[in-house]
């Protein structure tokens, strides 16, 4: 009885195996197909252009490449209400050398999600996905270990918690238990009506920033100027740090990480902020 066992797993395990291996060719062969990789914004392509300018048309700014007006991945108009955030995308564009890194055009990107809104969300929902992140900041949560890791967070976490339970009038309290939810529907509902005072496009800028700093707090004492682009980094990463300290770092990968989350922070505070003061410039007649 047990050799029959045996043998009536052996058959399951050769048709189970079979299936994957069967299934797994298939798959490698649609991925071999052309057509199956075309991604709009993962293909490189070479510089086309060699001049970028800004022009205003109805009360509205467009970049154009060369003669080219620049338009959205969804091909809508590319037209933008701040002129400095339209100087900041012809820079993006302007700083591309050979080939075009659209990933790395984080503004650029950030309006065309704006003006696109391929995900069809609305400003609560927004303001929902933004305060979603508050349950897990990574400045409420402490590490009890190694030692100098929770004396370094109570050191330069600490100040900034209670900055904002200040600014924003709310009580959410560190802990070191990370099956505890440190925040309250108390505090939710006061971030919320904060965030809701915002426009669409800013709050875009807020959810990048959340997204790469995995902090609202630490994003929004950024957006507050409270703290720096690099001391806000600095402080997403301070258990990296401590690591890094005592083991050591792998220079390409942590430096990579490094200057891609400060880029992307910088382009997140540069949109909430241009989109919440816009600033645009008018012509006068100059009499001579």
């Amino acid at each position: 009885a047990y050799n029959c066992l045996i043998h009536f797993y052996k058959r399951i395990y050769r048709s189970v195996l079979n299936m994957f291996q069967s299934k797994g060719l298939r798959l490698i062969q649609n991925f071999r197909k052309p057509q199956q990789l075309q991604f709009v914004h993962t293909d490189k392509k070479k510089r086309f252009y060699k001049n970028v300018s800004i022009v205003q048309s109805n009360g509205k700014f467009e970049v154009n490449l060369d003669q080219r007006k620049l338009k959205t991945p969804m091909g809508s108009p590319f037209q933008i209400e701040s002129e400095p955030l339209a100087q900041a995308v012809a820079t993006e564009w302007l700083s591309q050398k050979d080939v075009i890194i659209l990933s790395q055009m984080h503004i650029n990107g950030l309006c065309n999600t704006s003006i696109d809104n391929p995900g069809n969300t609305d400003k609560s929902k927004l303001v929902s996905s933004i305060l979603s992140f508050l349950e897990t900041d990574t400045v409420l949560f402490y590490g009890e270990e190694p030692p100098e890791l929770l004396k370094a967070q109570m050191e330069k976490w600490s100040p900034i918690i209670l900055w904002f339970r200040d600014r924003y009038g709310v009580q959410v309290e560190p802990t070191t238990d990370i099956l505890k939810v440190p925040v309250s529907d108390n505090d939710l509902k006061t971030l919320e009506r904060h965030l809701m005072s915002y426009s669409w496009n800013a709050l875009q800028g807020f959810a990048f920033g959340v997204d790469a700093l995995k902090s609202i707090i630490l994003t929004l004492a950024c957006i507050e100027r409270r703290l720096t682009v690099e001391e806000a980094v600095t402080l997403a990463r301070l258990e990296l740090g401590v690591q890094t300290d005592h083991w050591g770092t792998v220079e390409w990968a942590h430096d990579i990480e490094l200057h891609d989350t400060t880029a992307r922070m910088a382009a997140a505070a540069m949109f909430v902020h241009f989109n919440s003061a816009l600033t645009t410039s008018k012509s006068k007649n100059i009499q001579m």
